[in-house]
């Protein structure tokens, strides 16, 4: 049995492919969806010695089955968001404590204390619904930062654009989670010059708004709200780790979570640097779910473990994580 606190101790590449395989190998036995996914391969996980010998589930899977790992019991629920009619994917939690961890751990290494931070969300869509894992956080991160200024603003503008601008003239470290297109919406009727302010955009337009290439979304936001760069949040209800971008759309991931790019005609190669393909994710802070997992993401890597989200599969439902066409 692998040692959950293992999973946020890892510090290189090596212990992440010791730790990765052992998880592998844990859930190829004892998460039935997986083992399943496995035999209908005729795949045999003794020969694994590599990650990219490992077959990842097709994230479907969380549509249509529980993907848990035999013997637990799911503390909570994460669904994630969708249009009507449309089937949505449940992630199956058994240990919310691990993705606390998770999500704390990675925001800390990218965004440093969040004391004395204000925490602004103007998250409409995701407040609108129950199950929401990014909901989740953020109420996490809103507690932490301990400022009175920090919470929601479901679509009232004005209390927010007067809640930057306090916080702007208190010179107050201040991060503002917002989904796409609510964004857009604020920025047509309200204007900022707060060059310090870090934007962290969460999601795409909704249906509420045309899809934009990233390069136009995010010179629109850099001039509505005076900032030279757009960060953002990459991450999916099937997932307990999200990788973020501190600009011109180039994410890393936290220690404990890596992503492969596919090959579009044959899922089981791998494209090198450079190549657009589809995006695989190891996050092992799906420990009692499933952590090898294909997306249906289209993505690339750079020569610095970066990755790029460059849109979605044609016929892939429009679901809630971070996507933008380019």
């Amino acid at each position: 049995m692998t040692n959950n606190e293992a999973i946020f101790r890892i510090s290189n590449d090596i212990e992440f492919k010791e730790l990765a395989l052992d998880i592998f190998h844990e859930q190829a036995r004892t998460c039935n969806i997986y083992a399943d996914y496995l035999s209908a391969l005729k795949f045999e996980s003794k020969y694994v010695t590599q990650l990219t010998d490992i077959p990842f589930l097709p994230i479907e899977f969380f549509k249509s089955h529980q993907v848990i790992k035999e013997g637990k019991n799911a503390e909570t629920i994460f669904s994630s968001s969708g249009t009507t009619g449309t089937q949505t994917s449940k992630h199956y939690v058994s240990d919310l404590s691990i993705y606390e961890k998770s999500f704390r751990q990675a925001f800390q290494y990218f965004y440093g204390d969040l004391s004395d931070t204000a925490v602004l969300a103007l998250l409409p869509s995701y407040l609108e619904r129950t199950g929401s894992s990014l909901i989740y956080m953020v109420d996490d991160l809103i507690k932490t930062s301990g400022r009175s200024e920090s919470g929601y603003f479901l679509y009232n503008h004005e209390e927010l654009y007067n809640t930057l601008l306090n916080l702007q003239n208190r010179h107050t470290r201040t991060i503002l989670f917002g989904v796409t297109y609510a964004l857009l919406d604020f920025i047509e009727s309200y204007q900022l010059n707060f060059p310090e302010l870090i934007i962290m955009e969460t999601g795409g337009m909704k249906g509420k708004r045309k899809e934009m290439i990233r390069e136009e979304l995010h010179k629109d936001l850099c001039q509505g709200f005076g900032v030279t760069q757009v960060h953002a949040e990459y991450g999916m209800t099937e997932l307990l780790s999200q990788a973020y971008s501190k600009g011109s759309g180039l994410f890393e991931c936290p220690r404990w979570m890596k992503v492969f790019i596919r090959d579009l005609n044959d899922p089981f190669s791998y494209q090198p640097t450079g190549s657009t393909g589809g995006i695989n994710i190891i996050d092992l802070a799906n420990i009692n779910s499933c952590s090898f997992i294909s997306t249906q993401d289209l993505g690339r890597k750079n020569g610095q473990e970066q990755f790029e989200v460059l849109g979605r599969f044609d016929q892939s439902d429009i679901r809630g994580c971070n996507l933008l066409v380019q």
